[in-house]
């Protein structure tokens, strides 16, 4: 009789245990909108996971790599549970594309690509360098007739990229200020890098180079010849330096670790090494919104000088 009772029991069950497992099915299944951390611990068969850095073109590859595959080094030799790769960009539309895919783990944008990658889900976690280095500069030649702003009218006038916020946004506005219209005055050059815009300017190709500090001072290191040749003529005011950025999806204590190394370069012979050959001062904390005042740059560059982006 218990037998029979308990075959009753189960078929009674069967039904609604069928029932419970599909909503459990379909539960599990459903999608969700935040994407897990990353695991990044090392395997025996694997290896430790790669992260790439991608520095925007501050120099051409060869160049960039010198200044900052030693940084890349440190990091992979303090941190030998995961692995670092330096990736270089033709140029500053090539990084702007990656950065909107989210393609690569880290950045080191200038500011204003560091507003555009806060849209697409990176975060601040250090400024690279001093607020006050990141200024534009005017190069000339020391022969140069050019006095004031105003006698580069009719004149061509070499940066790297319309995007680069200190070596060309900056020194627009600087013109704008001092009554040149950028659109109509001059002739704007976009020559590809820092490098390529001094060069114009010491090959007599512009009347003047734009530029930023720590370029200028790593071509005075590799080319003092002819930096002899060449004098700074006018500085722009400074905004908030280039940004280190994570994306949102790494693991909290990889960013957190990563973050810490920087900061602490300065407090180290090693490290000081490595930020001089980048022609950096020091990493600075810093968060999202240390990048509000660009924001407010940006706005004001674009009513009063040209459209950020030219198409």
């Amino acid at each position: 009789m218990s037998q029979v009772l308990a075959g009753h029991v189960r078929a009674r069950l069967r039904p609604l245990l069928l029932v419970l497992c599909a909503i459990l099915l379909t539960a599990c299944n459903q999608p969700t909108n935040e994407l897990p951390p990353l695991d990044y611990r090392s395997s025996a068969e694997e290896g430790p996971a790669t992260f790439r850095f991608a520095v925007h073109p501050l120099h051409n590859p060869g160049k960039l790599a010198a200044a900052y595959q030693p940084l890349i080094d440190h990091l992979n030799q303090r941190l030998p549970q995961v692995h670092f790769v330096l990736e270089a960009s033709r140029d500053y539309q090539a990084f702007e594309e990656k950065l909107r895919a989210r393609a690569p783990e880290f950045l080191l944008p200038n500011p204003w690509q560091t507003l555009e990658a806060i849209k697409v889900g990176y975060h601040v976690i250090a400024m690279a360098g001093d607020a006050e280095d990141f200024r534009g500069i005017f190069i000339v030649r020391r022969d140069s007739p050019v006095q004031k702003p105003g006698d580069l009218r009719g004149q061509p006038v070499s940066y790297p990229s319309p995007t680069a916020l200190a070596a060309a946004m900056l020194p627009q506005l600087f013109l704008h200020e001092h009554g040149i219209n950028i659109q109509r005055d001059i002739e704007n050059r976009y020559v590809g890098s820092q490098e390529s815009s001094i060069m114009n300017a010491y090959l007599g190709h512009t009347a003047a180079a734009a530029t930023w500090p720590p370029p200028w001072r790593l071509f005075q290191q590799d080319h003092p010849k002819e930096a002899a040749q060449l004098k700074v003529i006018w500085e722009t005011r400074h905004l908030v330096n280039n940004s280190v950025m994570a994306r949102a999806d790494l693991p909290h204590e990889l960013v957190t670790a990563v973050r810490e190394e920087l900061l602490a370069l300065s407090t180290s012979r090693n490290g000081e090494t490595i930020l001089q050959g980048m022609a950096t001062a020091r990493f600075h904390p810093a968060s999202d919104a240390d990048y509000a005042v660009v924001a407010q740059f940006v706005t004001q560059f674009e009513r009063h000088v040209r459209p950020v982006e030219i198409p």
